[in-house]
């Protein structure tokens, strides 16, 4: 097989056993990230034991069938939002286990397919705004120019309407398609990053950001640097060798402008809940790019792998 190339096979497997602070679900979506592909090419590999068939996706809405012994916040009936194992995954079956910390209940009015698309890009736009940024969802915070890059994707996305939440200009770049779009979502300014200015990241309004959310690749600091304020900040969802080493850099320097890596890991639920409350209350939502059924996963991977889609990819049980 081709060095990054994916066989998908079908098998039927046991269905899994909760252990005791763990919730078995009767899936109804999956939502799938970026990070399943690198887990499916062998990131998780210093980690984890690698065991066959290996079944991706961590993003996933259900309905609880079994508890584990000392659950207490759930029973079979619930509908619920889960991450499952991020290093073991599992969502792209009909059954999975998730720890009874990482589930939080599903309102009605909140479909299986809006929330599976939840919580590792919602979560990472999130902890990103909130977190790192600084920025006071609502409305309290002192103004913030805030540039999200990629901003039509997954991640993106959901970052644009979390940061107009708060006392925030956000700018953000995508395709020609999704201008209207990423508009549609609050942004006061677009970038095409396809044309010359939009290569530039300079803001149109000659806004200098505080905060980058920066979701795409292959940009370099170079480009940040002159686009920030006196203390911006990019913050680097996906990154490589070279933004840790700016990073190092930038810390033995003491330069105020910083390139900062970001990796999620999910310790709660408490902004997940949140998250699923904003989706119900209607300050906030999912946009769904395509849906494919499990026995069509392989469209749906094929569609993540292509890296151009309009919010988020979802598989339905």
């Amino acid at each position: 097989m081709e060095p990054g190339r994916s066989t998908y096979l079908h098998v039927e497997v046991p269905v899994p056993t909760p252990e005791k602070d763990e919730v078995l679900l009767k899936l109804e979506a999956t939502s799938l990230n970026p990070l399943d592909l690198r887990f499916q090419n062998g990131a998780n590999r210093p980690f984890v034991t690698r065991k066959f068939p290996v079944i991706p996706g961590t993003d996933v809405a259900g309905e609880v069938v079994e508890v584990g012994s000392s659950v207490v916040k759930f029973k079979a009936g619930d509908k619920v939002v889960a991450i499952l194992n991020l290093l073991i995954g599992g969502g792209l079956a009909e059954y999975a286990v998730a720890k009874e910390s990482l589930t939080v209940p599903r309102p009605e009015n909140v479909s299986a397919a809006e929330g599976a698309a939840l919580p590792i890009a919602a979560l990472t736009a999130h902890k990103a705004l909130v977190d790192v940024a600084g920025i006071k969802l609502d409305g309290s915070g002192p103004r913030m120019n805030i540039l999200v890059t990629a901003a039509s994707g997954g991640v993106g996305h959901y970052a644009v309407q979390l940061a107009k939440l708060g006392n925030t200009h956000v700018t953000g770049t995508c395709g020609a398609r999704n201008i209207e779009f990423v508009k549609s979502l609050g942004a006061d300014e677009v970038l095409d990053y396809k044309t010359p200015e939009g290569a530039t990241l300079k803001s149109p309004s000659g806004q200098k950001y505080d905060a980058v959310v920066h979701c795409a690749k292959g940009i370099p600091w170079s480009t940040f640097e002159p686009n920030l304020s006196e203390s911006g900040k990019v913050i680097d969802l996906t990154p490589g060798l070279s933004a840790i080493c700016t990073y190092v850099i930038q810390k033995l320097t003491f330069s105020k402008k910083q390139l900062l890596p970001f990796i999620l890991i999910p310790k709660g639920d408490k902004e997940l809940k949140l998250l699923v409350r904003l989706v119900k209350e209607g300050k906030f939502k999912t946009v769904v790019d395509s849906k494919h059924p499990l026995s069509k996963a392989q469209d749906a991977w094929a569609k993540m792998i292509d890296g151009h889609a309009t919010g988020k990819i979802i598989v339905e049980q």
